[in-house]
């Protein structure tokens, strides 16, 4: 069994939320509920909105204004927490300051983008991590090491799929270009996140998909292909609700990973030889432990985490990259 560290011995840092949309009240409520981190600050272009935030979380600054945030000797690390089209902005301002940053998946809009973010916060010396949440979940660690302990054998196939009805207005963020919208950014990074950690980067990406009205993915289908006959088979959508599981099967055996595979959940190891086991990985909330690995790494003076490094977040955003040009998306400026 893999040792996992609980979120509450991480050293505090005193947080920032740059933009308390949806995302920012998870962070917020499991942050405060599952780990000793403060949150210290809360900026928005709303004041309002900020102040409102605040009220709920009992957080003493709001700024109607990213910058002030950014700039507020209380404030350790931020997280940029707004819509996929701002991640660089936001993460950029933040970085400049001096503030250790964590930005919501997916890091920015593509690779080029990502890479500016990098090279920014290595410059820097600032630590910069993608908040990929499920990469921290205490199932995710055993799955990977099962897998290393070869107990599946070699693996043979990966299998994931994360589906939603998200068909909203096309005025919603996930219909809109200029947003960055479509099913890949927001749902489709979770599948392909997750076949980079257990099998590596693909050496070829294959993917077909059909767009909404507004021209962004709609629904997206992957093939990874890697070396020794491994395949991972991927698929998203806005267009309806999918049972959201994975499974890996190898030469000896498989796993099973229960719905919803990204979030804290359970998973079974059946062998040919007969024998399985359980995991029960289920626990409440689950950001806690990406919001820990970032306290941990700046107490440490490290720029990027080994769990999530720059590297491994340049990789996914190449595959998402390579798949929106092959299925015909393109965002407004790129």
């Amino acid at each position: 069994m893999a040792a996992i560290e609980d979120p509450r011995d991480a050293p505090p840092l005193r947080w920032g939320i740059l933009g308390p949309g949806k995302i920012a009240h998870r962070f917020a409520r499991e942050a405060l509920a599952h780990t000793n981190q403060v949150i210290t600050a809360v900026g928005s272009r709303n004041a309002a909105r900020a102040g409102a935030f605040a009220h709920e979380y009992g957080i003493d600054h709001a700024y109607g204004d990213y910058r002030a945030l950014v700039e507020d000797p209380e404030v350790d690390a931020v997280y940029v927490a707004t819509p996929h089209s701002e991640h660089r902005t936001g993460a950029l301002l933040a970085l400049e300051a001096g503030k250790s940053v964590l930005v919501e998946k997916p890091l920015t809009r593509n690779a080029a983008e990502a890479r500016e973010l990098i090279d920014a916060a290595s410059d820097a010396g600032v630590f910069l991590m993608e908040a990929m949440w499920s990469r921290f979940l205490p199932h995710m660690i055993e799955v990977k090491e099962a897998l290393e302990r070869g107990v599946v054998g070699d693996v043979v196939g990966l299998w994931a799929d994360h589906g939603q009805m998200l068909n909203f207005g096309p005025e919603h963020r996930l219909l809109n270009p200029d947003l960055a919208g479509g099913a890949l950014l927001d749902l489709g990074v979770y599948p392909i996140s997750f076949a980079h950690f257990m099998l590596g980067k693909p050496d070829k990406v294959t993917a077909v998909g059909q767009l909404t009205e507004t021209n962004v993915d709609g629904h997206a289908s992957l093939i990874m292909s890697y070396p020794e006959n491994v395949q991972a088979v991927l698929d998203t959508t806005l267009w309806a609700p999918t049972p959201c599981a994975a499974w890996i099967a190898g030469t000896e055996g498989r796993i099973e990973i229960a719905r919803t595979f990204y979030a804290p959940s359970r998973f079974r190891i059946t062998r040919l030889d007969g024998t399985s086991w359980s995991y029960d990985g289920r626990v409440p909330g689950g950001f806690q432990y990406q919001i820990a690995e970032v306290a941990r790494c700046v107490a440490q003076g490290e720029v990027q985490s080994d769990l999530r490094s720059w590297q491994d977040t340049l990789d996914v955003m190449e595959i998402m990259d390579d798949a929106r040009a092959q299925i015909g998306v393109v965002y407004p400026g790129e």
